[in-house]
């Protein structure tokens, strides 16, 4: 008996869906046309970049981490996420849930992280031009990587590993995937800890982001206003849409 309450104990329950059956259909489909979408347009950028020498650039190496978290981020969250619609049970593990977690918040943190390294590029491109090849070498998009990666696996982790420690006395998930916040819900105990670092996390990580891009576009547009250069400007445009755009979209 302990044993099978100990197995209950470890299967949640997924209650954040309110879908009409007329719905469920349209619905799967249109997030299985996106997953597949995303998962052959993603492999397609990376085999590109491998293949074109051409693209062995400090920009495109930062668009690769990008595809990478692309492809882990979705790959945990929708394939579940359309069994979940289409299921009229529920259920998953305590373990699927905590991964599921910690690779949500994960793909948005490094997102983040890599879109700061993205912005710092294009001012050295655009303000700097003749340093550029001599700062943004490859051995420096490898670290500044690493570091993006490094770091919020670090912030995760004890965004999440805070949450697991503590007992649980229900298993609801009120949500249509596993969050953070959904996970230490589940417990009695006070969680005031993890609310405060919750928000220190959140913080953090919007200030950086928000505050570093905004920094750095404010002074690529500060040098296209000094420097009056038509063809600066026009570089400028050009390689800083596509920065912008995916940022803003994130955002959204």
């Amino acid at each position: 008996m302990e044993g099978n309450k100990s197995i209950l104990s470890d299967i949640l329950e997924i209650q954040g869906f309110d879908i009409s059956s007329e719905f469920t259909y349209p619905l799967f489909f249109l997030l299985l046309f996106v997953y597949v979408s995303l998962l052959f347009s993603n492999i397609a950028i990376l085999v590109l970049i491998i293949i074109e020498k051409s693209l062995h650039q400090p920009m495109y190496m930062l668009f690769c981490n990008l595809s990478v978290n692309d492809l882990i981020g979705n790959t945990v969250l929708l394939p579940q996420l359309m069994a979940h619609i289409i299921s009229t049970e529920r259920f998953i593990t305590y373990k699927q849930c905590v991964v599921q977690a910690f690779y949500s918040h994960m793909f948005g943190s490094a997102s983040h992280m890599i879109l700061i390294i993205m912005a710092t590029d294009r001012y050295m491109a655009i303000c700097h031009p003749l340093r550029y090849s001599s700062v943004m070498t490859t051995q420096t998009v490898i670290g500044l990587s690493a570091t993006a990666w490094g770091s919020s696996v670090v912030l995760v982790s004890v965004l999440i590993g805070l949450t697991v420690r503590l007992p649980r006395c229900g298993s609801l998930i009120q949500n249509a995937y596993c969050d953070n916040a959904s996970l230490f819900k589940l417990s009695c105990e006070n969680v005031s800890i993890n609310n405060i670092y919750g928000l220190f996390f959140t913080v953090l990580l919007f200030s950086c982001s928000i505050g570093g891009i905004a920094a750095t576009y404010f002074r690529i547009a500060l040098v296209c206003w000094i420097k009056k250069n038509k063809e600066l400007n026009n570089k400028a445009l050009q390689t800083c849409a596509s920065h912008l755009v995916l940022y803003l979209i994130m955002l959204l």
